[in-house]
């Protein structure tokens, strides 16, 4: 995980279901655990169901900051960025952005464009083949470079997160 960080700032896009937050959850703790100040933002406007807050216990207890949608798992849905969202472009700390899940989603990074571009960030969109939207190339193509025109930001790689849950096995991965 340690070789995706580029930046101070990584962002993590892509289609639903393709794992981001399980990437993004995994990657700031894995920032902590080689001894850098690390946050988890949870940036997922669109979709309110999965979502980085539902780790919160755990990143706290490792020692990650969660900055989380102020409602985040209760009823109330309100799509906007959580409260403490800015501090990523003002302190020392490695930021892990977790994004909704298409082009919707990354309209939300568009705004602090330019406070990306001067921080330094990398933007890595994941791909897993077997999500239906996606599994064409060309549509997964099509999303990254919508994600793209979106959010004003250019995705520096890749992530293959091709799996089948507990039913995965190394050829589905190389498929």
């Amino acid at each position: 995980m340690q070789r995706l960080i580029q930046n101070r700032i990584t962002i993590i896009a892509g289609h639903y279901g393709a794992g981001k937050t399980n990437i993004a959850v995994n990657l700031a703790l894995s920032l902590h655990e080689a001894g850098k100040p690390a946050c988890l933002v949870d940036l997922d406007v669109v979709n309110p169901y999965f979502r980085s807050a539902d780790n919160r216990e755990l990143l706290q207890s490792r020692g990650v900051r969660p900055i989380l949608p102020e409602f985040a798992n209760t009823n109330v849905d309100i799509p906007t960025p959580p409260q403490a969202y800015n501090s990523i472009f003002t302190t020392d700390e490695y930021a892990v952005v977790d994004v909704g899940g298409d082009a919707d989603g990354a309209t939300v990074l568009a705004v602090n464009r330019k406070d990306y571009e001067a921080c330094g960030y990398s933007m890595y969109f994941v791909y897993n083949y077997y999500r239906p939207m996606i599994a064409d190339p060309q549509a997964a193509l099509l999303l990254l470079r919508h994600i793209e025109q979106a959010s004003g930001l250019r995705f520096c790689g890749i992530i293959n997160n091709s799996n089948l849950g507990a039913e995965t096995t190394r050829q589905a991965v190389e498929r």
